[in-house]
């Protein structure tokens, strides 16, 4: 009776530790609280950064070195007046920043950040979990396109089918990049496919071709310089954005910077063996990782201009897709070999 008494203690007690995990692993880290702070910090690295590499400040004064003028700019926007154009589908207009915000936070649950080692997997990880999560990041892109063509605005219809077309630019060779390393890990587990790298670092060099790949197709997908072409402010005002303003317009640039954030993440995770450590080191790693390929990302911006739509496809098709099919060769061929 007394041991009937215990288990029972015990598995409640277990219950309750699992019910509280998840609610810390949804709201605190990584869930919506974390990804908020790191992501305005991100965006913070990413224009003082920018801002050096051409010889200014960036952001200065609000804060120590500026640092909480994401989180100003975020604010900001909250309270400014939150206009509706008379001719936009006004339940898509509103409704499309909450859906892109979601999936973008959704995304990051998938990322194994917290718990894992050699030889351990994280809760919500299972097989297939990275073609899920590259299937959930191409939405974001989708809610794009949508926002500009239902603010009925010429500007706004321009920039979304500018999204579109470059999505059919970048999406293959960034998939065909991801999808290498997973092949040499024989796993489409994220947290397998860590695990398989951290076992064997010196393989991490086999994939150095599809990591710039990937970190250049995302560069397009953030629609950064020199991808910026859906909302070049100097051809089609703001594109996409153009009729956004308030907190919609805060929510679609908090996505954005989720997006960079979850984006390098997925880039750590398969290219540079994941956050090994736990908790506390598993963060520290997380943070390390994403902020070196965020660095990348800033310097790829800094040192071009925007190109044209049909130089984008082109150069994604001319030498993205090669590349990546390379990559996957080089690997398909190296996993013969070792077995």
């Amino acid at each position: 009776m007394v041991n009937r008494i215990l288990y029972e203690k015990a598995k409640i007690n277990g219950c309750n530790m699992a019910v509280l995990k998840t609610l810390l692993y949804l709201f605190v880290y990584p869930g919506i609280l974390f990804l908020f702070v790191y992501s305005t910090f991100c965006e913070w690295v990413d224009r003082k950064v920018y801002a050096r590499l051409q010889n200014r400040y960036g952001p200065l004064h609000t804060g120590r070195a500026g640092i909480l003028q994401p989180i100003a700019d975020f604010i900001k926007l909250l309270s400014k007046e939150d206009i509706v154009p008379e001719k936009a589908d006004k339940g898509m207009f509103s409704a499309l920043p909450v859906f892109g915000l979601t999936i973008v936070t959704l995304v990051a649950m998938y990322l194994p950040l917290w718990h894992y080692s050699v030889g351990t997997v994280s809760f919500n990880s299972f097989p297939g979990d990275l073609i899920v999560v590259a299937y959930l990041l191409t939405l974001p892109t989708l809610i794009f396109f949508l926002a500009g063509w239902h603010s009925s605005n010429l500007f706004s219809t321009l920039g979304g089918a500018r999204v579109l077309t470059m999505l059919f630019g970048y999406e293959v060779p960034l998939l065909l990049a991801v999808l290498s390393p997973a092949i040499l890990a024989d796993s489409w587990r994220l947290a397998e496919i860590a695990n398989f790298y951290q076992a064997r670092p010196l393989l991490l060099l086999v994939n150095i071709i599809g990591f710039f790949v990937a970190l250049i197709c995302l560069q397009a997908k953030l629609e950064r310089v020199p991808f910026d072409i859906p909302h070049a402010e100097t051809e089609i005002v703001g594109g996409t954005f153009t009729e956004y303003s308030g907190k919609k317009l805060a929510f679609f640039r908090l996505m954005a910077d989720i997006e960079m954030v979850v984006g390098s993440g997925l880039i750590a995770t398969v290219f540079m063996a994941g956050f090994p450590g736990g908790l506390i080191w598993g963060l520290i790693n997380f943070i390390i990782k994403t902020l070196i390929i965020i660095f990348l990302l800033s310097v790829m911006r800094a040192v071009t201009s925007r190109i044209r739509i049909d130089q984008m496809v082109n150069f994604s098709w001319r030498w993205l897709a090669p590349l990546a099919v390379l990559q996957l060769l080089i690997v398909i061929i190296l996993k013969g070999i070792l077995k």
